[in-house]
């Protein structure tokens, strides 16, 4: 493959990054407008999957995951020569295409919805670890790594400071965490990397 093919393919997988939350994050917030009984404090977001406004829920969760899954093949090419990045990267493609199975697989579906959900939340936290590590260790790119983890610290202590008796407020602060994550990655190697 030529480089400016690769570089013109990197570049799709880098924004792909930018609509995959922004995608998401839109269906789900139509999804909670069409859902009057939606509550915060009582729900989790994937009650949302099986209402009346279970199929914009469940089409967002698919096409962002599609989306995030090129985001993150984009990365395990960007990281291909560091070990650390690589599997973060790759975890990154597996935590994808959990969020995908969450909206193939709402809760009616039974326990395998439970599985990748878990799957999803739990794939990410070490994926951005893993990635964050990677980029520490790069000298241009420290405070990016440094991000990368306090995005997953902080993310993980809000979602379990915040009162909550269900669980849509963590799993929306976690979804909100990764979201910038994601935008400031793609952005910043867009415009350090690709320009």
């Amino acid at each position: 493959m030529s480089n400016s093919k690769r570089s013109m393919l990197l570049k799709f997988a880098l924004l792909c990054g930018v609509l995959s939350p922004i995608i998401s994050l839109s269906f789900i917030a139509l999804a909670i407008a069409y859902t009057p009984q939606f509550n915060w404090y009582t729900w989790a977001l994937s009650d949302l999957g099986v209402h009346q406004a279970a199929l914009i829920f469940n089409s967002g969760l698919i096409i962002g995951g599609i989306l995030a899954a090129i985001f993150a093949v984009g990365l395990v090419q960007i990281f291909r020569k560091q070990v650390l990045g690589f599997v973060g990267a790759f975890t990154l493609v597996l935590s994808s295409i959990s969020l995908c199975a969450i909206g193939v697989f709402p809760e009616s579906a039974g326990q395998i919805h439970s599985l990748v959900s878990y799957a999803f939340f739990v794939l990410l936290g070490i994926s951005l670890l893993l990635i964050g590590a990677a980029l520490i260790r790069e000298p241009s790119q420290r405070y990016l790594g440094l991000f990368t983890i306090l995005t997953v610290v902080a993310g993980s202590v809000a979602a379990w400071a915040v009162p909550h008796e269900g669980v849509a407020i963590p799993e929306m602060i976690g979804a909100l965490a990764a979201s910038v994550w994601a935008v400031v990655l793609s952005v910043t190697f867009l415009e350090t990397t690709y320009t």
